[in-house]
């Protein structure tokens, strides 16, 4: 069964890098970047697990923790973060879960039969504090996936949060943004600094402090 924005993410305990660990309680607390990758000692994920490495302050940063997941031992995971890491440049801090038994990457639907084998696609899922999904990406195997992106939208779902507002096409942190359509544009301009109304349901304003 494919998972939904608003469903809750599915929990389970698994052997990592990091120890055995429980999912949501590994997370407590944080939003979490949980991602698949196909296997390892491959090109594309170890450019892709190094930049996680690379980004740790910035999901520090947005109280976001990085977990990964393929279908890998625990013992390949570790002879091969070293050569992460020096590809890199940073040591590998975040877990790297193994799911041998194809729990996690089943839970997920990471496993995609008409992409050739039982190695996971590279899914990517934003779960927030709460632990419900707030946002799917998925990406062939043979395409490496963008970590700006990865950031902007966990930078956007987290201003959309704190404000009624949504974020408009290309949209990062200190651009303007779109004001709630449930808020009249009277009272968005009590709320929100510079309201411009370009169409009755489309107003911007500069993005809240």
């Amino acid at each position: 069964m494919s998972i939904r924005l608003g469903d809750i993410a599915p929990d389970f305990t698994a052997d990592t890098t990091q120890g055995v660990l429980s999912f949501h309680d590994w997370k407590e607390g944080a939003w979490a970047v949980l991602f698949s990758h196909p296997a390892d000692f491959t090109p594309v994920c170890t450019t892709e697990l190094g930049r996680t490495a690379a980004l740790s302050g910035e999901f520090a940063a947005r109280n976001a923790k990085a977990i990964a997941v393929s279908v890998d031992s625990v013992e390949d995971h570790l002879r091969w973060v070293p050569d992460i890491a020096e590809v890199a440049g940073v040591d590998v801090d975040f877990p790297i879960i193994a799911d041998e038994d194809r729990s996690v990457s089943q839970a997920y639907d990471m496993i995609h039969p008409g992409e050739g084998d039982t190695s996971t696609v590279r899914s990517v899922f934003l779960i927030d504090p709460s632990n419900t999904v707030r946002l799917t990406i998925t990406y062939p195997k043979s395409v490496g996936r963008n970590f700006t992106e990865i950031l902007r939208a966990l930078d956007a779902l987290q201003a959309t949060d704190r404000s009624p507002i949504s974020t408009p096409a290309e949209w990062v942190p200190g651009d303007r943004v779109i004001v709630a359509p449930a808020i009249a544009t009277d009272d968005a301009r009590e709320r929100f600094a510079n309201v411009d109304e370009v169409k009755p349901y489309l107003r911007f304003a500069d993005a809240p402090a």
